[in-house]
């Protein structure tokens, strides 16, 4: 075959790709490597994880610095990432995705932990501060935008004598598991709500 033609053959997106263009991000934030597993800092990690195997994909390209996955919700054709920066530089992923598709704010989902927030529940807000989240702060410092629509996940407020990143970076109990189990699902049925601009309907049937 004629080596143009296989050049122009492997430029042509899978079957499974979605069709149209990008139109909206979610970006769940997190830490990467295997230490850093169900850890509470990894809540927004976790809740895509969840998001991708209730669409039957998977995250399999490495892109804007992070784990990345193309699916369909309704109609809207979203990219999925989780960066791979650590949770201080979460900005470098966003704002490079944001950049690369011409996504304003307002279509950029951010999926993160919350500590003031008890394990279970999620709080959704269509824009505010960081509120002292570093991840958060890290995506309004390098986009140079706030008006971001999140949603906060539940982990737990810090006990007494715990130092903070102590704290975000411990392993959930068994208790706390089963109870995330239903924010998890909470944040799936939320995003696709938001995503399909029913952010109304989201707050009012899931934030706590």
């Amino acid at each position: 075959m004629d080596i143009f033609k296989i050049f122009e053959q492997l430029k042509k997106p899978g079957s499974d790709t979605p069709p149209g263009k990008i139109s909206h991000i979610i970006a769940a934030l997190g830490n990467p490597g295997m230490e850093y597993i169900n850890t509470r800092h990894n809540a927004g990690f976790n809740a895509a994880d969840r998001l991708l195997k209730d669409t039957g994909k998977s995250f399999e390209k490495l892109r804007f610095k992070s784990n990345t996955a193309d699916i369909n919700i309704g109609k809207k054709r979203v990219l999925v990432i989780k960066p791979v920066t650590f949770m201080n530089n979460s900005g470098e992923a966003v704002a490079e995705a944001m950049n690369y598709y011409k996504i304003k704010p307002e279509n950029v989902l951010i999926i993160c932990d919350e500590i003031y927030l008890e394990p279970g529940l999620i709080r959704i807000r269509r824009k505010g501060s960081h509120g002292g989240h570093n991840g958060l702060k890290s995506i309004f410092e390098l986009t140079g935008e706030e008006n971001f629509p999140r949603i906060k996940i539940g982990i737990g407020h810090r006990p007494d004598g715990y130092n903070l990143a102590d704290w975000v970076l411990s392993k959930f109990t068994d208790s706390d598991k089963l109870l995330m189990e239903k924010a998890y699902t909470e944040t799936v049925e939320a995003t696709k709500l938001i995503v399909d601009g029913q952010i109304e309907k989201a707050m009012n049937k899931y934030s706590k």
